[in-house]
């Protein structure tokens, strides 16, 4: 009886070679057919099903593989660095456990435009935790978002007003302060612009002063949070309204007045059961729709790569989102006001989008 392997291996593939080669007393076409009985049909079977079995496998480790160990993400190039597609790291000069914000990400490929508005569906379309993100498809218009404005507007969030009116509504978001928050208030003062001033626990304990004048020249000062967590890892209503309560406590310490219940998720980050709690807290919760990279301390932007995002994206009903801790914006404002006016726009307070 003959017997056979039980796997196919290249050692058994050689001695099949010799043994139908090396028969001299054969005929070429003999020593070819011996050649194909060599390889039988079994074999070949055989040797199918163990590739696709080590196929499945590999398949297999590569997913495991990249599922718990995914590829790092610090390195960012130049071109997101200036075209707003790179999440920022910490900002030098903030308290301890205070990163540094989020901007726009762009060309952010989505997958949903539904104007249905009911939040059991909505359930299934915002993203669990997601990093808000914008697409510009056209100069001059406004950008298409992670979620539609409808979509928002189940839950009180807001990325821009719905408007073909040339409006504008601006907003800084304030980390800590740096010395450039009074050229900022200066530039809005010269222009009677109101602005809405996203402030975090570390800028009222150190800044009350700038917060009184916030308020004494006409502006709004709105919640980002008491120290800049990624709020869509917070699960529950209670931790999630304390980062918002102890901000409100403190404004209200300093000004004597309650908190105007506008809130923007630290970096963007948002999940739809956090979009709820806000809401339930009675927050109005604002992203934006036109921003730039302008958070690097030892890397500011110059006035023409500001200009060049901020003039040619520029919409109407647009929600404009600058650091106040950018030196940048403290140099330019005053002449990015005086160019915006002279494109026709106009500018107001968020209290407008609300209504």
């Amino acid at each position: 009886m003959i017997h056979t392997p039980k796997f196919f291996h290249p050692r058994s593939a050689k001695s099949s070679f010799q043994a139908a080669f090396h028969r001299p007393h054969l005929p070429n076409s003999e020593k070819i057919s011996a050649l194909f009985y060599s390889f039988s049909l079994k074999k070949i079977l055989r040797t199918t099903g163990i590739l696709a079995v080590a196929f499945v496998f590999g398949s297999l480790a590569s997913r495991v593989t990249s599922h718990f160990l995914p590829a790092s993400s610090d390195a960012v190039s130049e071109q997101e660095l200036y075209f707003g597609s790179a999440t920022p790291r910490s900002e030098p000069g903030a308290s301890a456990g205070l990163s540094a914000d989020l901007t726009s990400q762009e060309n952010v490929s989505l997958s949903f435009s539904v104007a249905d508005t009911d939040p059991a569906t909505l359930d299934g379309l915002l993203l669990p935790s997601s990093n808000w993100g914008l697409s510009f498809p056209n100069e001059g218009q406004r950008p298409t978002g992670n979620a539609s404005i409808e979509e928002l507007n189940a839950y009180n969030a807001h990325y821009a007003s719905n408007t073909d009116e040339k409006v504008i509504f601006l907003t800084f978001d304030a980390g800590y302060e740096n010395g450039n928050t009074p050229a900022i208030l200066e530039a809005l003062k010269k222009h009677q612009v109101p602005a809405t001033f996203f402030v975090v626990g570390n800028f009222l304990s150190t800044s009350p002063d700038l917060v009184k004048q916030m308020l004494a020249d006409g502006h709004t000062v709105g919640n980002h949070t008491w120290s800049h967590p990624d709020m869509s890892k917070i699960s529950t209503q209670e931790a999630f309204s304390k980062e918002l309560s102890q901000v409100e406590d403190l404004y209200r310490e300093i000004t004597g007045q309650e908190m105007t219940r506008y809130y923007r998720p630290p970096q963007g980050i948002y999940s739809q059961p956090n979009l709820q709690m806000a809401k339930d807290l009675g927050y109005e919760t604002f992203f934006w729709s036109l921003a730039y990279v302008d958070w690097y301390q030892d890397n500011q932007p110059t006035k023409e790569q500001a200009f060049d995002k901020l003039l040619t994206r520029i919409h109407p009903g647009a929600i404009v989102l600058l650091h106040s801790t950018s030196s940048t914006n403290a140099q330019i404002l005053d002449e990015l006001l005086t160019r915006w006016e002279e494109m026709g726009y106009t500018f107001k307070p968020l209290s407008e989008v609300v209504s």
